[in-house]
């Protein structure tokens, strides 16, 4: 995997590993493929108070296969009756910026779930559509406030992966009855600006102006 893409990945998994053993019952990966973390994990192993754990996929490349655990789901369609709120964790993992009726996607998966909806989502990244899989949109953690508030759940945790020259991911967190989450959760801090690194030199002051000042030398001598 690209470095670009790589390091939000390992900064989104780290981040799942301290969340997810937070939570009881059953669990969803919804468009998970096969659930694999690309880390060398899979995601089953991250939810360790689980009593069952299941993951949904649609039709194509790294699509359906058929599993006993298995469910198939189209986020863009009305939510089948037997999947109104059946499992009380749901996870999805970069699937909505491939989704065109994202607010569609983004209801069908608090429907699907009793209590705790999981995201993550790219806030700054390569475009990277493929197949039948198209790359649409891009994500502010406003965004993603408006889309759980919309759904009648409200944001328990919210944090970005900083690092330079990097993809940017959202991991955001939201739950039907936040008042019972609140002594559980790890602290954390609303994001204000995200991505607010972006435009700044990767290189420190001092070489960028040694760098322009060789630079005027050596046109100012081929000037003479």
């Amino acid at each position: 995997m690209d470095r670009k893409f790589r390091i939000a990945r390992v900064w989104s998994n780290r981040e799942l590993r301290k969340l997810a053993p937070l939570f009881k019952g059953d669990v969803v990966n919804i468009s998970a493929w096969d659930d694999r973390d690309k880390e060398g994990g899979y995601y089953q192993d991250y939810f360790t108070q689980k009593a069952r754990y299941y993951f949904t996929n649609y039709s194509g490349e790294r699509g359906w296969q058929g599993k006993e655990n298995e469910y198939f789901l189209d986020l863009t369609q009305e939510l089948p009756s037997e999947l109104q709120q059946r499992f009380d964790v749901v996870f999805n993992h970069t699937t909505l910026e491939h989704v065109f009726d994202v607010r569609k996607a983004f209801q069908n998966l608090c429907l699907v779930s009793k209590d705790i909806v999981i995201v993550v989502v790219p806030f700054c990244q390569k475009q990277h559509g493929k197949d039948m899989y198209c790359d649409f949109w891009r994500f502010t953690p406003i965004c993603l406030r408006y889309l759980f508030k919309e759904n009648d759940f409200e944001v328990i945790y919210e944090a970005q992966s900083r690092h330079r020259n990097a993809a940017i991911y959202l991991l955001f967190v939201g739950s039907r009855y936040s008042e019972k989450w609140r002594h559980i959760m790890p602290a954390y801090k609303e994001i204000k600006e995200c991505g607010n690194w972006i435009g700044h030199p990767l290189h420190p002051l001092n070489f960028q102006l040694i760098k322009n000042f060789l630079s005027f030398l050596k046109n100012f001598r081929f000037a003479f």
